[in-house]
């Protein structure tokens, strides 16, 4: 995996997105990127536009204004996210999700399958958890990886054409569909960022915009201690004058125009100043806030902490998250390498995972979350059907399994079928681009819109592929 780092994901610097957003959905033309403030800016310059801006009286009460008309005529779209748990490495598929255990060791490997919930469904027994939930769950077992290598970019992109390159632009400067939420939705609450990205490596476990803009890369949301507070020189008594200020200004508005409702424009005004001094994306990075019994439901390790994390980020507006553990952390090609062959390797780390993961499920649904956030658990990969001489398994992009939860789906299911080695698609082949529709679909974008690359050419979100119909 040594090549990850030399081959990363992130897009090249100065690439510019010259031509106008052509939206063919009500939600594109609701928040593009002409009317919502949140999405035109660097990452840096965000929280600055969006906040102060706003108390200032330019663009942000406005667009508090225009979301509200919007919902009222019928054309708002219901706050809907993504948590894309990433599974660095190439989690296997035999060994968790697709368990043959009537064949050779060398094939079913070291684990035990245990029954779900779910009649006919089982799993692996190191994940109890998720079985006692298979109903809330989707396995998919025929996903195509074979456009996929060590990178997240192919299937973080959800897109054939997204690969990694040893020269030149990463990625083929397709986007992340992180980023095609943040430029298409924007976040769910005014004062979030649209994406946040929760890994110890951005470099090896994100991939970010690449062509679509600088704009559109993700938060990291590891490191942002500071970047959420009032700028340097900006304080909350000043801020209250330029709000008076405004006040003022309305007042003499009212003399003039009788058409807009000021009492609601004062309302306006006042959402706007109080994203800015409650401080609602600083607090949601806070996990302090977390009582000990839910922080130890998730688990107080890596896993658990981002897991809750990302939680509290879609509960606050955000719209895209994606987490990883370490880079490469599911890449068992045996006991000589770091993280260990099946056995030793995945042993202590699919309880972790286990945890974790329903842990999640449980908070959003008590939360009144999980009909609304799509959870996905997917790798770059699988992993091969034969183990190797030092107990662990190699690479395998023919076909790999991942997880999906929440977003509305009908759970309890397992779609798609490997071989009797769990090495090639026997039945339901799916590709990148039927992920992308599914996820784009849930977020309200229309799969069959476009973006424009560098030079000005229409590029389709979604080439191959549809939303994965089993699901609804």
């Amino acid at each position: 995996m040594s090549s990850v780092t030399d081959s990363n994901g992130l897009s090249a610097d100065g690439r510019k997105h010259h031509a106008p957003l052509h939206h063919t959905s009500r939600l594109g033309r609701l928040f593009g990127p002409v009317t919502n403030p949140l999405i035109s800016v660097g990452r840096r310059g965000w929280m600055v536009q969006a906040g102060l801006a706003g108390v200032a009286g330019l663009s942000l009460p406005n667009l508090l204004q225009y979301r509200a008309e919007g919902s009222q005529d019928g054309t708002g779209q219901r706050a809907t996210s993504v948590i894309q748990i990433w599974l660095s490495g190439g989690p296997s598929q035999i060994d968790m999700w697709d368990m043959k255990p009537e064949m050779p060791s060398e094939i079913r490997g070291p684990f035990k399958p245990i029954s779900t919930s779910v009649p006919g469904i089982q799993i692996c027994e190191h994940m109890p958890l998720q079985a006692a939930m298979m109903n809330k769950f989707v396995i998919i077992r025929s996903m195509d990886a074979s456009a996929s290598n060590h990178t997240p970019i192919t299937f973080q992109a959800a897109n054939p054409k997204a690969q990694r390159t040893e020269i030149g632009r990463q990625g083929g400067g397709y986007p992340s569909m992180g980023s095609v939420a943040a430029k298409f939705r924007g976040a769910n609450q005014l004062g979030m960022p649209p994406f946040v990205a929760l890994a110890n490596s951005m470099v090896a476990d994100v991939y970010g915009a690449g062509d679509l803009g600088q704009q559109f890369e993700p938060i990291d949301g590891l490191r942002v201690d500071g970047k959420f507070s009032l700028p340097k020189g900006v304080e909350v008594p000043r801020l209250q004058d330029r709000d008076q200020l405004r006040r003022e200004l309305d007042l003499f508005r009212r003399r003039v125009d009788s058409s807009v409702s000021f009492q609601q424009q004062d309302r306006y005004t006042q959402e706007a100043f109080d994203l800015v001094l409650g401080g609602a994306a600083q607090k949601a990075f806070d996990l302090s806030d977390e009582p000990d019994e839910v922080r130890n439901r998730y688990g107080r390790d890596s896993f658990g902490d981002k897991a809750l994390l990302a939680r509290r980020l879609v509960d606050s507006g955000v719209t895209f998250v994606t987490m990883s553990d370490a880079w490469g952390h599911w890449d068992h090609h045996g006991d000589e390498v770091q993280w260990g062959g099946i056995a030793r390797g995945m042993t202590p780390m699919l309880p972790v995972l286990d945890r974790g993961l329903t842990a999640l499920i449980e908070d959003l649904e008590q939360r009144g979350l999980l009909e609304t956030t799509l959870v996905i658990v997917i790798g770059e990969f699988g992993r091969s059907p034969v183990m190797t001489t030092t107990a662990g398994r190699g690479h395998w992009p023919g076909v790999m399994s991942f997880l999906m939860a929440g977003g509305g789906i009908k759970g309890g299911q397992v779609i798609g079928a490997t071989d009797r080695r769990g090495g090639s698609i026997q039945e339901r082949p799916l590709g990148p681009g039927d992920l992308a529709a599914t996820v784009f679909s849930h977020l309200g974008i229309d799969p069959g819109s476009h973006w424009f690359n560098p030079s000005g050419r229409p590029t389709p979100l979604v080439e191959t592929g549809s939303p994965i119909s089993e699901l609804v």
